[in-house]
């Protein structure tokens, strides 16, 4: 049997383990880019709160993932609880990263002009300097997504939901029947979804960002 034949015989498996896949991410990263941003937005004044949440989420990111999951199965058990934890850890650094850098990269005069005007600090932050920095925050969003993705599919160590089982289960059985066509499955549907989320993250920057809402107009 071919990948082709594969593919076509467990359609509505691989469709559902997909589905799975992209939901599991989708959800992560969206919390992921509400901690991530909030973070940021609390820390970016001082550089050493910055720096310190920075460094924190740098170091759980170091930790490889085979190892963060696996001490998460004590407390948390198996299934989506760990999967979904460690997908946000891993999602967190370039997010809050890319929030301070792109707060900060805001012209002061900029901000200086917005609390003449009347502007509270939570107004000018909201309405100036959010705005302004949204294309590096999603940068940050768009790389913490393609972490996920590839997270998401080592999840299913800790039996997490998603395209990883196809992966996992291919390599457990190499050598056996189809082996190799369900791990070449889950590791092509997985480049899939990526390109397919990152290509929505830009047409979202294109519909957001203020002066590329202005070009089209």
């Amino acid at each position: 049997m071919n990948l082709w034949e594969y593919v076509k015989d467990r359609w509505d498996l691989i469709a559902f383990e997909a589905a799975q896949h992209a939901s599991m991410v989708a959800q992560c990263v969206l919390v992921a880019a509400v901690l991530g941003v909030l973070i940021g937005v609390a820390t970016y004044r001082s550089p050493r709160t910055s720096a310190f949440a920075t460094a924190t989420a740098g170091v759980l990111f170091t930790i490889p993932s085979l190892a963060l999951l696996g001490l998460l199965i004590p407390p948390l058990g198996l299934g989506v609880a760990p999967s979904v934890t460690a997908i946000v850890v891993y999602a967190l650094l370039p997010i809050i990263r890319n929030t301070v850098v792109g707060l900060r990269g805001v012209d002061p005069l900029l901000v200086d002009a917005a609390r003449g005007i009347g502007m509270s600090r939570r107004r000018s932050l909201t309405r100036v300097e959010l705005p302004l920095a949204w294309p590096v925050i999603l940068t940050g969003i768009r790389v913490a997504t393609q972490l996920a993705m590839g997270i998401g599919a080592v999840a299913a160590y800790v039996s997490g939901p998603g395209l990883g089982e196809q992966i996992f289960s291919g390599l457990a059985r190499l050598g056996g029947a189809n082996a190799v066509n369900s791990a070449l499955t889950g590791t092509i549907g997985v480049a899939i979804l990526a390109l397919l989320f990152d290509g929505c993250l830009v047409l979202l920057g294109r519909l957001t960002t203020p002066g590329t809402r202005a070009a089209r107009g």
